[in-house]
C-alpha cells in the first residue's frame, strides 16, 4: 500500500448519505473516510419507479464495495426525512438476500447528512456515530466468527494459518487441491505489529486487486481475539467449483 494509505488506516465501514436528489457513498478508514461516489436521483422522489431505479443503482454501486470484503454499512440523511428507512425498506423488499446468511451485511441508520466532506468530517466525530459503527461492526464481526467456525470445523475446506501459506495460495496461486482463497483475515494488532508490514500491505492489496475477500478486524472483539487464538492472520479457503 503507500504512504497515503497508511494515513487513512484500515477500512471499517461503508458510509451512505442520502439526500433529496442524490446520494454519497463514502469508505470509512480507522482515520479518514474517503469519498466513492455520487448517485443521482434521476426524477422526482414521489414517482415510485424513479425512486426505484435510485435505489437499484445504489445497491450496484455498494456491491464492489461489498465484495472487498467489508459488509457494515451506515445510511445516514437528514433529520426530519425518511431517505434513510425508504433506502432500508428497499433492501429488505429486493435485495433480502444481503440481509440473510454468514456473510450478510449489517445496515444502520443514523440522522445526518453525509454529502460533502465537511459534513462526513462532522458526523464521523459524534459519539453516536462512532457508536454506531462499534456495534455494526460487532455485528459483522460475529458473522464473520461463525464462518471461522464453520471452516475450523469443515474437512473440505482448508484454513491457512500463515502469512507464508496465504501468500502461497494468494500470490503464486499455488493449487491445493481445488481450493482457492476465499477471504483474507487479520487483526489492526498483527498489522501494526508485524515485523513484514511491507509484505503484509503487499498481500492486502493483491488480494483486492484479484477480487479476494479481506478484513482488519479489532483485536478486541470477540472474532477479533479468536483470530489472535490462531495467530493473527487466517486466510480461508473453498472447494473451487
Amino acid at each position: 500500500m503507500t504512504p497515503k494509505s497508511y494515513r487513512r488506516g484500515y477500512p471499517v465501514a461503508s458510509l451512505v448519505g442520502i439526500e433529496s436528489d442524490h446520494a454519497a457513498l463514502w469508505q470509512v478508514f480507522s482515520q479518514v473516510a474517503k469519498h466513492q461516489q455520487d448517485i443521482t436521483l434521476n426524477g422526482d422522489r414521489n414517482d415510485p419507479k424513479k425512486l426505484y431505479s435510485f435505489h437499484e443503482n445504489l445497491i450496484n454501486s455498494l456491491r464492489s464495495m461489498l465484495k472487498e470484503g467489508v459488509r457494515s454499512i451506515i445510511v445516514a440523511s437528514p433529520a426530519k426525512t425518511n431517505y434513510a428507512q425508504q433506502f432500508l425498506n428497499h433492501i429488505k423488499n429486493h435485495h433480502n438476500w444481503l440481509l440473510q446468511g454468514t456473510s450478510k451485511a449489517v445496515f444502520s441508520p443514523i440522522i445526518g447528512s453525509a454529502s460533502t466532506p465537511s459534513q462526513v468530517a462532522n458526523l464521523t466525530q459524534t459519539t453516536i456515530f462512532k457508536q454506531l459503527i462499534n456495534d455494526t461492526t460487532a455485528q459483522e464481526t460475529e458473522n464473520l466468527l461463525e464462518i471461522i467456525e464453520k471452516r475450523l470445523n469443515d474437512q473440505h475446506n482448508l484454513v491457512l494459518f500463515s502469512l507464508e501459506e496465504a501468500e502461497s495460495i494468494i500470490l503464486k496461486q499455488q493449487e491445493l487441491g481445488k481450493l482457492k482463497p476465499e477471504y483474507l483475515l487479520l487483526t489492526n494488532d498483527y498489522l501494526s505489529k508485524s515485523r513484514q508490514k511491507k509484505r503484509v500491505h503487499r498481500l492486502l492489496q493483491i488480494t483486492k486487486n484479484k477480487g479476494i475477500k479481506s478484513r482488519i478486524i479489532d483485536a478486541e472483539t470477540i472474532a477479533g481475539k479468536r483470530i489472535v487464538q490462531l495467530g493473527g492472520l487466517i486466510c480461508l479457503t473453498k472447494q473451487d467449483q
